[in-house]
C-alpha cells in the first residue's frame, strides 16, 4: 500500500501536532501532576535524556501511520466517524494498554498515572484522525 503526497502531509501534520500535544500535556498542563504520580515531585527538576523526547515522538509517528492505514482500509466517510475511530483506538486500545502497563509496583500512583497517560492517548488519537481526515 502506498501513501499519496496528501496522505504523507496529513501524517506529518498529525504526527507533529500530537508530539506538541505530548509536550503541552506532560509539561505545561499536567507537569506537576505528572511528577506527583511518578513520585518525583520532591526531586529537583532535571534535564531529561534525549530518549525521552525522541522515543515518544517516534512512537506517536508509528501510531499516526497505523491510524492512517486504518482510516484508508475502513474508508472512513465523515469527520465524526474519523473522530469516533480515534476515540475507539485511543481509549479502547492505547488508553487501556497504558493503564494496564502502569499498574506496576514501581509506579507510586499507578491508576492516576495510567489515566493521565490514557487521557493523552485518547485526545491524541482523536486529533490524529481528525487531522488525517481533513488534510489527507
Amino acid at each position: 500500500m502506498s501513501f499519496t503526497p496528501m496522505t504523507l502531509l496529513g501524517i506529518l501534520a498529525a504526527g507533529f501536532t500530537v508530539m506538541m500535544l505530548g509536550w503541552l500535556w506532560f509539561d505545561l498542563l499536567f507537569g506537576r501532576t505528572y511528577a506527583v504520580v511518578l513520585g518525583r515531585d520532591h526531586l529537583p527538576p532535571s534535564k531529561p535524556a534525549p530518549l525521552y523526547f525522541v522515543g515518544p515522538s517516534l512512537c506517536m509517528l508509528v501510531t499516526t501511520v497505523a491510524l492512517a492505514l486504518l482510516m484508508r482500509w475502513l474508508a472512513v466517510p465523515s469527520l465524526p466517524q474519523a473522530a469516533g475511530l480515534g476515540a475507539l483506538v485511543g481509549g479502547g486500545l492505547l488508553g487501556s494498554t497504558a493503564v494496564n502497563m502502569e499498574i506496576n509496583p514501581n509506579i507510586p500512583r499507578p491508576l492516576r498515572y495510567g489515566f493521565l497517560s490514557a487521557s493523552y492517548f485518547l485526545a491524541s488519537s482523536i486529533l490524529i484522525c481528525v487531522i488525517l481526515f481533513v488534510v489527507g
